[in-house]
This record gives structure tokens, sequence and C-alpha cells, in this order.
């Protein structure tokens, strides 16, 4: 089996859906102990050399049966010797070794397209109209509720366009929402802000303000619920890559109401973004992007223990980037 795959689009949900068909993959025919021994590591591409993350991959492990590596924003490695590293890499994996570049934009540098193999090569793009309309009805029916066009349309007008944060988000909804009967554009409206009054996108809107007492404020309160800071930090990063969406369109003067729907922001959000616009250029959000990723790497490697100090350093950091405006 071809050990190599590029994972690239948008849609989050159907690449950890590939991600997870891997794992399974990988772990077919295994005892029990050897498929619960499968060694996984994440890799952010431009906050790892290359040369680490190859010299990571090609050490045996002497105690994992099998190893997964998951490289994420890998459109970063541009750089031609950190494009030969990994390429080279990615031709010599071992047989108990699988490496997995992903990235949400849809190609990256030719010199690693070219070392996986075409069938392992995906690009997930955004669900077509139809198919979200589709994915929530059919999220619904599996739970055994129904749903009407009202409340679809509602769920889809308010929440990010990719299947990762539609099943969040339905799955949260789920224990507010009738069951003798069809969920309706008022319930969905009702529960679905009520559930954000306190949620990550808090958090951004709280960091789009400027405001520090709330922003810590906010983030204590989602710790104190049991948030993960992997769920918190994956969500604000999506924020931020719709801030530089924004900033592109406001820069061009392309932002009205349609395109704006087009990358997930309307009436409900358009003020937290319009506010973070007035805080943070482009580069600024570029740095952001960065900083999340390097506290999501030091979240996962220190476990629940440092959770609220590391979140709580992060939250500054982000709050003053180190550029000027």
């Amino acid at each position: 089996m071809k050990q190599a795959y590029i994972f690239l689009g948008p849609e989050i949900g159907k690449k950890q859906d590939a991600i997870e068909d891997i794992r399974k993959k990988i772990s077919k025919g295994k005892s029990a102990g050897d498929a619960d021994s499968i060694e996984e590591t994440v890799f952010y591409a431009g906050e790892t050399e290359a040369i680490t993350i190859a010299n990571t991959v090609q050490n045996h492990s002497l105690f994992a049966q099998l190893r997964l590596f998951i490289v994420k924003n890998a459109d970063q490695i541009k750089k031609k010797d950190a494009i030969t590293i990994i390429a080279s890499c990615m031709e010599e994996l071992d047989p108990d070794t699988v490496l997995i570049l992903t990235s949400d934009e849809f190609k990256l540098a030719a010199g690693l397209d070219n070392c996986c193999p075409k069938e392992n090569r995906k690009v997930f793009y955004e669900l077509f109209e139809n198919e979200k309309n589709e994915w929530v009805r059919s999220f619904f029916r599996r739970e055994g509720r129904s749903i009407d066009t009202g409340g679809v349309e509602a769920i889809l007008e308010m929440v990010e366009n990719n299947t990762e944060a539609l099943r969040r988000e339905c799955s949260r909804l789920l224990p507010f929402l009738p069951k003798d009967r069809s969920v309706t554009t008022e319930d969905i409206e009702k529960w679905l802000s009520i559930n954000r009054e306190i949620s990550p996108f808090t958090l951004f809107s709280r960091i789009a303000s400027g405001d520090v007492s709330k922003a810590i404020e906010t983030l204590h309160t989602l710790l104190a619920a049991k948030e993960r800071a992997t769920g918190i930090l994956l969500i604000l990063a999506s924020c931020f890559k719709k801030l530089r969406e924004f900033l592109t369109l406001s820069k061009s003067g392309e932002s009205n109401s349609f395109e704006l729907k087009k990358i997930g922001i309307f009436a409900f959000n358009k003020g937290d973004y319009t506010a973070a616009a007035r805080r943070y250029n482009a580069q600024a959000v570029d740095i952001c992007l960065a900083i999340t990723a390097e506290y999501d790497l030091l979240t996962r490697a220190s476990g629940t223990a440092l959770e609220e100090v590391l979140l709580d350093m992060y939250v500054l950091k982000i709050l003053n980037p180190s550029v000027e405006k």
C-alpha cells in the first residue's frame, strides 16, 4: 500500500473523515493491542523545519507497531530545499509508516504533488447548496429527528460552510430541540444563539474587540465547561482565516453581502469581523494563525494540566501580535 497521502481543500469535515478512514485501514487486521499502539504525530509546516519532520518520520520507533504522521498547512512548504527533503521522505516511507500532507488550499508545490500516487491525492471542496441541505437533513434523520426547510436554512446561514462545523453545531443543538415535531426556523434561531452566548465564537468576538479581561473571562468559562483547547484553537484558526478573506474582500471593494455570505460572514457575525479588521491587517492575521498553530502543538504536548496557563498566554499574544498596523 502506498503510504503517502495529500488531502487539500476547505472542506474540513470530509478531510477528517478521510484521515479517520486511513486510521481504520492501517489498523485493519491487527490485534486489539497492536491497533491501540498507532503512534500519531502532528506537525505544522512553517512552524517545524522540514529536516526535523523528515528525521522524525524516518526514525524507527521501538514501541509503536504503526506510525501516522500528519503535516498540516503543507502549502507553507515552498522553499526548494524543504520541498526536496519532504519529497524524499514521502518516497522512502517504511511499511509501518503513513504520512499525510494537508492544507486548506487547492494545490501544493509540484515537487510534493508528484511524490504522491494520484489515487492518494484528494481535494475536498466546499459543499454545493443542495449537498449542504441534504447533509443537515441526513444528520437529523440519523438522530431520529425531522427538520423543516426553514430550520435547515437557518442552520446553514448561521454555521460555517464545512461539515465539521455543521456536525459540531448540530450536535450541540440536539439536547434543546423538540422530539415530537419538526424543528423550525424559530427553534434554530433561539437555541443556536443561546448556545453561542458562551462558545469559542464568543472568544473570537472578545478578541476582535480587543477586550482583554472579557476575553480571558470567556476563555476560563469555556474551559470550566470542559471545552478542549484543541477545539477552541481549531475554531479560532477558522475565524482568523475568515478574517483574512474579509480583509481581501474589503481591500478590493467587493465586501457586499453576497460575497461575504460565500465565506460564511452574515449579519449576525459581520460586526466581529469589522471590529477585528480595525485591529488586524493581513500580516497580523498571518502572525495570529502562526501563534494558533504553535499553541495547538503546545497544548497537545502538555495535556490538560497546563491548558489554562497556555491558553492565557495564547490569548494575550493574539491580542497583541508584534506587527505594526
